[in-house]
C-alpha cells in the first residue's frame, strides 16, 4: 500500500511513518498543506492520510481543492476536533472516513485497509468481484486467490459470488437458502453447512488468513478478520 501522509506534527508523524513501514506500506509525507497538495496531484496513492490543521493551507482546504480537481483517493481525515458538526463537514467536504486524535495506529491501519479494498473492489469490472486476494470473474466463472485458481461446482461458485456481492455482510442460512436453491428449505437442514464448509476447505485452506467465517447463531461472512 502507497500512502500519502500530511501532517505537521513530527511526533505524530514519525509513529505513524513507522507504523506503516512495519506493515510494509511505502509512505510519502508532506508537513504541510501546500506541499501535501503537489504530492497527493502529483503520484497516485492508494490512501491519503490527511491533518486538518496544516500550516499554509488547512486540510479541509486541501480536500476540498483535491476533490475539485477530480482525484477520487480515499482520504482519512485525522483531527483533534471531535463534535459531530467538525466530522460530518469533514466527510461533506469529500473524505472517506474520520478519526479523532487520540488515535490508535492499529485502527488507522485498519479502516485504510477496508478504504483500499472497497477502492479496489469499485475499480474491477462489472463482472469481476474482488475482496482481498480473491477474485472472481462471473463471465469465465473463475475463482482465484493469490492468483492460484480454485475449482468449484455449480453451487459453491454460487456461494461465493453471493459473498463477494456483499463482502462484511453477515448472511443468514435462510438467505443463503434461498438464493442458491431458490425454494424453500426446512430450517433445520444442514444442506448451508455442509455447502459452506466445502466452499471454505478449498477457498481458505492453503492460506492463512481465512476469509469465510461463521457468527454463530446468525449465518456466515467474508471478512479478513473476524
Amino acid at each position: 500500500m502507497h500512502v500519502l501522509l500530511i501532517e505537521d506534527d513530527l511526533h505524530i508523524t514519525r509513529f505513524l511513518t513507522q507504523g506503516f513501514r512495519q506493515e510494509g506500506y511505502t509512505v510519502m509525507h508532506a508537513g504541510d498543506g501546500i506541499d501535501g497538495l503537489h504530492l497527493a496531484t502529483t503520484e497516485h496513492y492508494d490512501v491519503i492520510v490527511l491533518d486538518i490543521m496544516l500550516p499554509k493551507k488547512d486540510g479541509l482546504e486541501v480536500l476540498a481543492e483535491l476533490r475539485g480537481l477530480g482525484y477520487g483517493t480515499p482520504v482519512i481525515i485525522l483531527s483533534a476536533k471531535h463534535s459531530v458538526e467538525e466530522r460530518v463537514l469533514g466527510l461533506q467536504s469529500g473524505a472517506d472516513d474520520y478519526l479523532v486524535k487520540p488515535f490508535s495506529f492499529s485502527e488507522l491501519s485498519a479502516r485504510c485497509q477496508i478504504l483500499t479494498r472497497r477502492e479496489r473492489a469499485q475499480a474491477a469490472p462489472a463482472h469481476q468481484l474482488c475482496y482481498g486476494d480473491l477474485k472472481l470473474d462471473q463471465l469465465k466463472r473463475t475463482l482465484y486467490r493469490d492468483d492460484q485458481l480454485i475449482n468449484l461446482n455449480q453451487r459453491e461458485f454460487s456461494l461465493i459470488t453471493l459473498l463477494l456481492q456483499k463482502p462484511e455482510t453477515v448472511l443468514s442460512k435462510m438467505v443463503i437458502l434461498e438464493q442458491i436453491w431458490g425454494y424453500q428449505f426446512d430450517p433445520q437442514t444442514n444442506v448451508v453447512d455442509v455447502l459452506v464448509c466445502r466452499l471454505r476447505s478449498k477457498v481458505d485452506k492453503d492460506f492463512k488468513q481465512p476469509l469465510i467465517h461463521t457468527i454463530r447463531g446468525v449465518g456466515y461472512v467474508l471478512k479478513s478478520e473476524c
